[in-house]
């Protein structure tokens, strides 16, 4: 069996998609905990804190979105278009990390599981298969 065809790679491509959902509720219902993952601080002023709440939400919804298409191609779809999915859900990941690299700080919390999931995309894609 090509190692594409592995059933622990769609169960590890579950996972992720757990894992984004989770990032997605945690965001909308804490925003300001959700913050943490980038390293940046908690606005102070009330409009300014509402407007960062609103785009908590934003970033919570897309989550929620990449983990529920991550299952959809999981279940319903094939290793390939599952690997593609996976290996854009980590270029997400990527520009998230490049967003809080211009800032100085929170790069690697983004950067340290973007190739976890490129490397379970790329082996769903069949790169490694034996031919």
């Amino acid at each position: 069996m090509p190692l594409s065809q592995a059933g622990g790679l769609r169960l590890a491509a579950s996972a992720f998609g757990t894992i984004f959902i989770g990032f997605g509720i945690n965001a909308i219902l804490r925003p300001d905990h959700a913050l943490t993952f980038f390293e940046f601080a908690p606005p102070v002023g009330a409009a300014d804190h509402r407007l960062v709440d609103s785009l908590m939400a934003v970033y919570g919804i897309r989550n929620i979105f990449m983990g529920l298409a991550i299952y959809a191609a999981a279940f319903l779809g094939t290793s390939a278009s599952l690997g593609l999915t996976l290996i854009f859900a980590s270029a997400v990941a990527v520009g998230d990390g490049a967003v809080c690299w211009t800032h100085g700080q929170g790069q690697w919390s983004h950067w340290g599981y973007a190739p976890m999931i490129a490397v379970v995309g790329s082996l769903l894609l069949g790169i490694f298969d034996r031919r």
